[in-house]
């Protein structure tokens, strides 16, 4: 079969490995589609994504979806021909939490997820034709969500666990900074929460008009605007350290700011002083939990992430794909890659 390997940075290339069989309590799914993630282009561009550095080859993906070609031994509840995607965190170990984490899975401190470097030997992700998946991490998905809307579960677990990290959305304003693919699917994610008006702010007019058509009431260029005032909630979604001192201005007295924008591990300057003398409340919000299961439902509730999907290659094509993600002049927002199968 093909894949799309990480050979190192720089070096992305489409090759041929051997199919995966289903071992006991696994099951093997040809991939229809994934969407390409930042981490995939840090692994391309620097070989390294956060602290994980690429050692040897692997297969990137995490935002996949397919359809289950076989069974393995052990395996209850799922079928052939049937549609899913996946919970790519696998917790390693006993998965025991201490109380106070209850339930909170995303902060186990050693996971194995999908396209992932942190462990050697690497977690090989889902661009691929065929892969073997554990079958606790299936996720089915019912008819009305096709296996390319499906694979954007995955993201949109993180906007929706972003979104419960903060006091009810019901009736209130909200401002999204960073329109990119997970700041524009938080904008869908607070609407969907019952968010009366949602602004999403961001430098580039092509993110700023799939913001709009995922939901967002009104928008902000910051090339000639400024962020508004005294918004009492707020998803900062730039990841940029830059922008904090201004989302935490643009943020109104006893307010709240989550923090779902991935920030650098290095040092940053940032300026605080608004967190203190505006007594706000920074949350930080980090993958998700089981929110992908919230996602599925969002999306066979009719969440639309169709206009997030702006551009389309085949996996042939990946290199491509991957350079079009990273160039921020291509206009592109959620890059998809079409694996295999019916692309239904």
């Amino acid at each position: 079969m093909r894949a799309v390997v990480v050979h190192g940075a720089g070096d992305l290339r489409v090759d041929e490995v051997a199919d995966p069989v289903a071992g006991p309590g696994e099951v093997v799914v040809a991939m229809e589609w994934g969407g390409i993630c930042g981490s995939d282009l840090a692994y391309w561009k620097h070989g390294r994504s956060g602290t994980a550095e690429l050692r040897h080859p692997m297969v990137l993906g995490h935002e996949v979806a397919g359809r289950i070609t076989a069974l393995g031994q052990g395996v209850r509840g799922l079928e052939t021909g049937q549609a899913v995607t996946f919970q790519p965190a696998q917790l390693v170990g006993d998965g025991i939490m201490p109380e106070r984490l209850a339930g909170r899975t995303n902060l186990y401190p050693q996971v194995r997820y999908f396209g992932s470097a942190a462990f050697d030997p690497h977690t090989d992700g889902g661009f691929s034709e065929l892969r073997a998946v554990r079958a606790e991490q299936v996720r089915p998905l019912p008819d009305s969500v096709s296996t390319r809307r499906g694979a954007l579960a995955e993201p949109l677990a993180v906007a929706l666990h972003a979104v419960g990290r903060a006091p009810s959305l019901t009736g209130r304003t909200v401002l999204v900074n960073g329109a990119g693919p997970i700041g524009s699917l938080v904008v869908a994610a607070a609407k969907h929460a019952g968010a009366a008006h949602v602004i999403a702010a961001d430098l580039a007019p092509a993110s700023l008009e799939v913001a709009r058509a995922m939901g967002a009431d009104s928008t902000v260029d910051l090339t000639t605007g400024t962020l508004p005032e005294d918004v009492e909630l707020v998803f900062e979604a730039s990841g940029a350290p830059a922008a904090i001192g201004a989302v935490l201005r643009a943020t109104a007295k006893g307010g709240t700011v989550v923090q779902v924008g991935n920030l650098p591990g290095t040092a940053a300057e940032v300026t605080l002083g608004d967190l203190v003398t505006r007594e706000l409340t920074w949350i930080g919000s980090y993958r998700f939990s089981e929110e992908v299961d919230d996602a599925i439902l969002a999306l066979a509730d009719g969440l639309d992430v169709d206009p997030l999907m702006t551009h389309t290659f085949g996996i042939e094509d990946a290199g491509e794909a991957l350079r079009t993600a990273a160039d921020r002049t291509s206009g592109s927002s959620k890059v998809m890659l079409r694996l295999g199968g019916d692309q239904g």
